[in-house]
């Protein structure tokens, strides 16, 4: 399982590299082999319950019950822990590096200097086979540092009050997609994948675009990010980032079907929170352009 997020290439459980299982369960009776990665025999994927012709239950011999299996218990906790992290280094940053006229270029060069750091660090664990924890919680620490200065500058000369509602904002739209999941009415196939990763490359190239005509000639570069224009992209970033809740979620059960390793709760945590921070930060805009015009 690989790190999901707006940017990043992704990593599902078939052994095929298909994309998060899509499409693909573990067949009772039936081999694992080319469906589940985690197998230990052929026949770890054999359900127990299922009935066969012969009157017996299951169909060939069960691999032992591994205890290092991922439950959704590990990516709560991991998920927590990063996240947590986020917040403390964002509210740290928002009290430490003051944003009055008086030192807010050291203030910005600290949080463009973060921001740089957390997206090579998270680049990195993007990139990796296996999770690394202490990369995870070096991405949250410097995102953190990051959010807490971009925060409190929207908030100061942009739009008071704006963090609090692009927190509740962002944690609404987690729980719309995770309801909407758990109910179904989301269903995660190939083709949502594709359709989501091809809108998302197409938004992050229009988005750098943005920002290198903006430090060229000043100003917000093509319009992206102010006036009617900018609503529409914000608007479109939090749906984008709302599909890719979706795959998270998808990637978490497939795991936990399939019995993950546990440190794979580690690459499921990444993931949920770099997407939960490009919805916060796409919301902080939106809300902060809405309020501006107003």
């Amino acid at each position: 399982m690989r790190s999901s997020n707006p940017v990043f290439s992704r990593r599902g459980f078939s052994r095929d590299n298909g994309h998060a299982g899509f499409d693909a369960a573990p067949q009772a009776g039936g081999p694992a082999v080319g469906t589940n990665p985690y197998a230990t025999n052929p026949y770890a994927a054999t359900n127990p319950y299922a009935p066969q012709q012969d009157g017996q239950y299951g169909a060939g011999p069960q691999a032992p019950a591994r205890a290092d299996v991922m439950t959704i218990d590990d990516v709560v906790a991991r998920t927590a822990m990063t996240l947590g992290t986020v917040v403390l280094t964002a509210v740290l940053s928002w009290f430490l590096l003051p944003v009055d006229q008086a030192n807010i270029s050291t203030s910005y060069g600290v949080a463009i200097g973060a921001a740089l750091i957390a997206f090579v660090f998270s680049m990195i664990q993007a990139f990796k086979r296996t999770p690394v924890p202490a990369l995870i919680f070096a991405y949250a620490a410097f995102e953190g540092v990051f959010l807490g200065v971009f925060s409190n500058v929207l908030s100061t000369y942009v739009a008071p009050g704006v963090v609090s509602q692009a927190v509740l904002g962002t944690m609404a739209v987690f729980a719309g997609v995770l309801i909407a999941y758990k109910m179904r009415w989301i269903r995660v196939t190939r083709r949502f994948y594709g359709f989501v990763t091809a809108a998302a490359l197409g938004f992050v190239i229009l988005m750098a675009a943005n920002l290198l005509f903006g430090l060229i000639g000043g100003g917000d570069g093509l319009g992206f990010r102010s006036g009617a224009l900018g609503v529409i992209f914000g608007v479109v970033g939090i749906i984008l980032g709302a599909c890719f809740l979706a795959l998270d979620f998808k990637q978490v059960e497939d795991g936990i079907r399939y019995g993950a390793p546990r440190r794979e709760a580690w690459f499921a945590a990444f993931g949920l929170t770099v997407t939960l921070v490009w919805i916060y930060k796409e919301m902080l805009r939106l809300l902060a352009i809405l309020q501006g015009d107003d």
